[in-house]
């Protein structure tokens, strides 16, 4: 496909122009974790955000690697309801992942392209307060279960201080989704929760969630049936009728708080395409699936 390239920077500029100066929370998770290439574009992108004048911030997940080196270990995982068991040797591997290789790995990637990276985690500066989450009541083979999840949190406050201060002198912060308590525990959160809470505490202009479909499908089986729009009153009604199933669903409820507490738009896209974050925030096309308030 030729694509004029003049033609590609003047469709940009009015969004640019809309842009500057914003802040944009940035989730990068599924198959770019894994792959290097999918993970340079992601950070190419990002950082060319930032040169732009925009503020972006990454959160990161890390599920599949979490998973990896337990097993190198000898352990297995366990999910409820999607949710990892965190035992306390479960947690000394997710914060070794999350905090020690995956934000380490990114904040030297920014660097390799000019950018000024930041690794974070939820205990830095207070930036995510959590608590342990309660007993799970939980439905298998017919009989009703109490799980006790063990170290997974729920957000409680998000102190976003610290990143407008990262922000204000041109950083990149990167985030990891481990949280604290009041008694200094660490706690693992799920990611698109964290970046989520974060958009909402900084008045994000936009929160991305990088997943590896192409946005919501009318069609599950059908990679052009996207939906380009959702409206927050349409979403309710589309999981029921099961167009938004399975994975999707935390995914999108999480966007839909983000928008309700001022959010103005959230996009899922398909992290696994090259550049994505730039066909969708700065062409007239987009690519993937927004959330949005219609008032």
């Amino acid at each position: 496909m030729n694509i004029n390239r003049e033609q590609v920077l003047i469709e940009a500029l009015p969004y640019i122009r809309e842009f500057h100066d914003s802040i944009m929370i940035i989730k990068v998770g599924g198959h770019a974790m894994v792959d290097p290439t999918i993970m340079s574009d992601i950070v190419q992108d990002v950082v060319l955000l930032r040169y732009v004048g925009i503020h972006p911030v990454l959160v990161h997940g890390g599920g599949p690697e979490i998973t990896q080196k337990m097993e190198k270990m000898g352990k297995k995982s366990e999910f409820v309801a999607g949710l990892r068991i965190t035992d306390d040797e479960t947690l000394e591997i997710a914060r070794m992942v999350l905090v020690g290789n995956i934000n380490t790995r990114i904040v030297s990637l920014i660097g390799t392209y000019g950018g000024k990276g930041l690794g974070l985690s939820g205990k830095d500066g207070g930036l995510i307060m959590a608590k342990k989450k309660g007993i799970q009541h939980i439905t298998f083979e017919g009989r009703e279960q109490e799980v006790d999840l063990g170290w997974v949190g729920d957000v409680e406050v998000i102190n976003p201080e610290i990143l407008m201060i990262a922000a204000g002198k041109d950083y990149i912060p990167v985030v990891a989704p481990i949280a604290v308590d009041d008694k200094g525990n660490s706690l693992n959160i799920n990611a698109d929760t964290v970046a989520g809470d974060i958009a909402a505490a900084l008045k994000a202009k936009k929160l991305l969630l990088m997943t590896d479909v192409p946005g919501v499908l009318s069609n599950p089986d059908d990679a052009t049936s996207r939906i380009s729009r959702i409206r927050l009153d349409q979403i309710e009604d589309m999981i029921r009728e099961g167009i938004i199933a399975g994975g999707m669903i935390p995914k999108i409820r999480s966007a839909a708080v983000a928008v309700e507490q001022g959010v103005e738009k959230v996009h899922i896209i398909d992290g696994s395409k090259s550049h994505s974050i730039l066909l969708e925030l700065l062409t007239d096309s987009g690519i993937g699936t927004m959330i949005y308030n219609w008032h």
